[in-house]
């Protein structure tokens, strides 16, 4: 039976997306171990997989932050990304080190696998020996590697081709490298030294490329094309929403088989505390549009959103997305990676509206793919969410594009792809 040891960083952004791979996983013989903070334990228990509790000084409060650093809360942008980079995801590295060393010791372990941002993996692999496992990154964002044919991650912005887009690429790689984050940098080479005696190899957002493999939870269709895309990237489509379905049907459901347009209106179920971001303006939106529009709250009270309803909303706290988006000719959403792929995946349109975290990139490729309309902000006009929706109802390209990505997901080979990685990887030379 093989063993894998799943490591994350203790925020729900970055555990949510692992639950899915570790119960399929567990489903399929896998002993797992999910080493993540003990906020964690009952969800990572749920899924079949042993939970591994984060040293105390490598567990992050979820949704603490700005109480622990109240210097966070003055900044944004560039400032707040390096802020987070160095105090959130370099400083736990060391106790992230010595836990996965010791879960890795205490019994056999085939290969460890890491979100992007959980950076003990890669002082893992800067000490790595022959006699230890295999590391694998799980690609839940969209792909971050550099690229001489995209622009650096993070600025949302889409390929240009010819030599002046890789011109422009190479200034602006430049440019984050060595101004933006170069005090990133500076701080993951005094950590490597620390813990390696050298610096890193490489660039400290690029650390992914020196692992076994990048399984990334996509398709090629909703990548940007790249000439140099690093051979050991293997797009497997998405993963599975976490079920959160309700036992019965809301009692309107019926209505959603009548003769007008479905829109869905989601908000996430972590940045949903401010319906002021997306959900109200949609509804404002929409309430004249001849169309019925369905909100999730993500888990809040029905009654929580802004009141009256309009006549074509229909709400409820959670739905069955499985059945509700083959239904569906349109969602509006905030661009979390998972549930745009979801969209994706039934072949439905999207109008995004979301830069905080990956959004800004997931919102570009969107765009650049022809599946839907990006608005390239975190607070959308209704005017501007209307003629949107609008726009790609009357226009089929739009549900053309997202389609075509559907069927390319249909015939991804989904997580047990990563068992065939470990199956065909050299073991390591002798086991613990």
């Amino acid at each position: 039976m093989s063993s894998l040891l799943i490591c994350s960083t203790s925020a729900h952004g970055h555990v949510a997306p692992l639950l899915p791979i570790a119960a399929e996983l567990v489903a399929a013989g896998v002993r797992v171990r999910f080493l993540t903070g003990s906020a964690f334990r009952a969800a990572v228990e749920r899924t079949g997989a042993e939970h591994l509790p984060l040293p105390a000084e490598a567990d992050l409060v979820d949704g603490d932050l700005d109480q622990r650093y109240p210097e966070r809360v003055r900044l944004s942008g560039a400032a707040r990304m390096r802020f987070d980079l160095i105090e959130l995801f370099l400083k736990p590295v060391p106790a992230q080190l010595r836990a996965i060393k010791a879960a890795v010791a205490a019994e056999p372990t085939d290969a460890v696998l890491t979100e992007p941002l959980f950076v003990g993996g890669c002082a893992f692999l800067q000490q790595r020996t022959a006699t230890d496992p295999m590391v694998i990154i799980a690609g839940t964002l969209p792909l971050s590697v550099s690229s001489r044919d995209t622009a650096p991650f993070g600025l949302g912005l889409p390929p240009l081709p010819g030599p002046i887009g890789r011109l422009r690429n190479a200034v602006l790689k430049l440019v984050a490298e060595k101004i933006i984050f170069a005090p990133v940098q500076r701080a993951a080479d005094r950590l490597s030294r620390e813990l390696t005696g050298r610096p890193l190899s490489t660039f400290v957002m690029d650390w992914p490329t020196q692992a076994d493999a990048i399984v990334q939870f996509s398709v090629p269709g909703f990548e940007y094309p790249r000439s140099d895309l690093p051979p050991q990237v293997h797009f497997v489509g998405p993963l599975s929403l976490p079920t959160t379905d309700p036992t019965d049907r809301p009692g309107w459901w019926a209505e959603l088989d009548q003769d007008r347009p479905v829109i869905i209106v989601n908000q996430g179920t972590v940045a949903n505390q401010d319906y002021g971001q997306l959900i109200a303006p949609a509804l404002s939106a929409l309430r004249d549009l001849e169309a019925l529009v369905v909100v999730t709250t993500g888990g809040r009270p029905v009654a929580t959103l802004p009141q009256p309803l309009p006549d074509n909303v229909r709400a409820a706290e959670f739905l069955p997305f499985a059945e509700l988006l083959p239904k569906a000719d349109l969602m509006i959403t905030n661009g979390g990676y998972g549930g745009v792929h979801a969209a994706l995946r039934h072949g439905v349109p999207l109008i995004v509206a979301g830069t905080t975290e990956d959004k800004i990139e997931v919102g570009a490729r969107i765009a650049y793919t022809g599946v839907g309309i990006n608005l390239a902000t975190n607070t959308p006009a209704p005017d501007r969410i209307a003629a949107a929706a609008r726009t790609i109802l009357a226009d089929p390209r739009y549900a053309e594009g997202s389609a075509r990505i559907g069927t390319e997901i249909a015939a991804a080979p989904g997580v047990p792809a990563i068992l065939n990685l470990i199956n065909s990887h050299p073991a390591p030379s002798c086991q613990n």
